[in-house]
């Protein structure tokens, strides 16, 4: 008989739970439609980890899983939690070349949709602050230098590395990639914060924009 996640938490530790049996004891209960596994395992095959970690809107679980708004806001707040202290360990990172950023970016590939990404460092290169910037695409319309450059006065930033990916698999940069580039590059000269370099991710590789 298989045991629970409460069971198996309290007899094995944490560590023996898998993905999907931590949702379940995140959720607590399942819906009427669903047992509490089967939502878990469906929530998992419906969004990767990195979606479900950069995952902001209540209503999404609660209008594509019929789940409750209290189960929802607690799915959302433990990725984001989750998602803080990832950022607090990797604040160490210090960025000296492409391939190091590539490194520290590359599980990017596995995204469904196009996601930007910012990352802030100090004089040093030192990783400071980090953020999403945009889901869906980057062009001039949905990416604008203010959404680019805010973080960075907010957090004392030095300059800028901005990350993007590719969900066909192909890192080669488009043209509205360059465009914006270019445009991100202007702002970045009147503020006096340097774009150090603009990466695009694709599958197993990337191309810099530098």
């Amino acid at each position: 008989m298989n045991m629970k996640p409460r069971e198996k938490l309290q007899t094995s530790g944490i560590q023996s739970l898998s993905d999907d049996e931590l949702i379940a004891l995140i959720l607590g209960k399942g819906t009427r439609k669903e047992n509490i596994f089967q939502c878990s395992r469906r929530i998992l095959e419906k969004f990767n980890h990195d979606e479900l970690t950069n995952m902001d809107n209540v209503e999404v679980f609660m209008k594509t899983f019929q789940l409750g708004y209290v189960q929802s806001a607690q799915l959302i707040a433990s990725f984001e939690l989750g998602k803080r202290f990832f950022k607090i360990q990797n604040k160490n990172f210090c960025f000296r070349n492409s391939a190091q950023v590539y490194d520290y970016v590359k599980n990017m590939e596995n995204l469904q949709k196009e996601h930007v990404r910012g990352l802030y460092l100090d004089a040093r290169y030192k990783l400071i602050h980090e953020e999403t910037l945009s889901i869906g695409g980057l062009n001039a319309n949905l990416i604008h230098p203010r959404e680019v450059f805010q973080p960075a006065i907010e957090h004392n930033a030095y300059a800028i590395i901005l990350v993007h990916n590719h969900p066909s698999g192909d890192p080669t940069p488009s043209e509205e990639d360059r465009l914006t580039t270019d445009q991100l590059n202007k702002a970045a000269e009147i503020l006096h914060i340097p774009l150090l370099d603009h990466l695009v991710i694709g599958k197993s590789s990337y191309r810099s924009l530098k």
